[in-house]
């Protein structure tokens, strides 16, 4: 069940040229503590800037832990580490071995979350990596993607979580865990914004992202928007997506034309016919790199997070979304959405139902094959 909390300030952020500038803030403001957590950080231009705000607070007293992902963050260069590690910045990561020839789920759990906590008074949560707009290897950038900076009670939530995963991989790796210094976090706000944060992990909330998502679109009588670059639901999410067009529910999906694993694009495209056959109407977005995972429905339920709909977010990797019931930040995502539709997206024509010819077809359905035979021999065989 999710679980909402009043009283909170929600503010959305358009892609890095909003998200960074406001966590570099934040960042610069902080007196005791930040927590950072991320899939990937770039040595780039976006990650010399936050790793010198983040030694700026170091150096003036602050503790700053920053916890990466062993996969996403194995191409940083030791060197740069070493270099955010003299600086006074602690960092760890997350599953460190990997083998991507081994199709043990251990290895396939990655942290995937994007997240930051500052003094217990300022947060963000959504889908962008520490990395730049326009660094998009093999696609057109820039980068398309959402998170949200918060303010209010909801942060104790956010608060606990980062502290515990820190403070358990702490021991892990045979570290000393620093006291928080924070003991009072997200004190209410003017606005009133009910909100929840969920998490996806592989303890007691293995399911609680695609829970929220499902109960929401079952209780849609309107619209359901969802724009999502990774777009491979399991049979539930499929027949609940169905279900809701046949119902007379307007269902949108705004998805990438050309994802980053080819293979999960032809996987994804196996789908499309049953979609389509429904009356559910499917876009491409195909200007540039779309990295979104935002939904809204009904114009008051909407959620930004790290979160893809495939079964890699929501069976394997720790995921963290933010849901909002608000209809004034719904519809300002709705429009932001929208305006994607509208100005960089082909719609796939329901007659053509995404194929183009017999090959096309039949890679399509070769690929979701071995997808759900792969989901199988870790362990999820009926998910796909």
């Amino acid at each position: 069940m999710t679980v909402f909390v009043p009283h909170n300030h929600i503010v959305l952020l358009r892609n890095g040229t909003e998200y960074f500038p406001a966590l570099e803030q934040a960042i610069e403001q902080a007196d005791l503590e930040i927590y950072l957590q991320t899939y990937i950080f770039e040595a780039d231009a976006i990650g010399h800037r936050i790793a010198s705000a983040l030694a700026r607070a170091a150096r003036r007293g602050v503790t700053v832990n920053l916890l990466l992902d062993g996969f996403g963050s194995k191409n940083l260069p030791r060197d740069f580490i070493r270099s955010m590690q003299a600086d006074g910045i602690q960092v760890l990561f997350y599953r460190p071995k990997i083998s991507p020839w081994t199709l043990k789920r251990n290895r396939l759990r990655r942290l995937h979350c994007k997240i930051a906590v500052i003094d217990g008074r300022i947060g963000f949560v959504g889908g962008i990596n520490i990395i730049d707009d326009m660094n998009t290897p093999g696609h057109t950038p820039p980068r398309i993607d959402y998170a949200v900076q918060i303010q209010g009670p909801l942060l104790r939530e956010m608060q606990r979580y980062v502290r515990r995963l820190w403070e358990r991989l702490s021991w892990t790796h045979l570290r000393r865990v620093q006291p928080s210094r924070v003991r009072h976090a997200g004190s209410a706000t003017p606005t009133n914004m009910e909100a929840a944060f969920v998490i996806r992990d592989n303890t007691k909330h293995r399911r609680s992202i695609e829970w929220a998502y499902l109960t929401a679109i079952e209780a849609a009588q309107q619209e359901i928007v969802i724009a999502n670059a990774y777009f491979l639901p399991g049979r539930t999410f499929r027949k609940a997506l169905i279900s809701a067009a046949r119902r007379g529910v307007r269902v949108i999906l705004l998805l990438q034309a050309h994802t980053e694993y080819w293979w999960l694009d032809y996987a994804s495209r196996a789908l499309y016919d049953h979609l389509l056959a429904a009356g559910i109407e499917i876009y491409e977005y195909c200007t540039s790199f779309m990295h979104s995972k935002v939904a809204v429905i009904d114009q008051h339920w909407a959620t930004v997070g790290s979160s893809n709909i495939d079964p890699f977010s929501l069976l394997l990797a720790r995921e963290a979304n933010i849901i909002v019931e608000d209809t004034n930040f719904a519809t300002l995502l709705r429009q932001d959405i929208e305006l994607s539709i509208r100005n960089n997206a082909r719609r796939v024509p329901p007659h053509d139902r995404g194929h183009t010819n017999l090959a096309h077809r039949t890679a399509t359905w070769l690929m979701y094959t071995l997808v759900r035979a792969m989901m199988g021999v870790i362990g999820f065989p009926n998910e796909v």
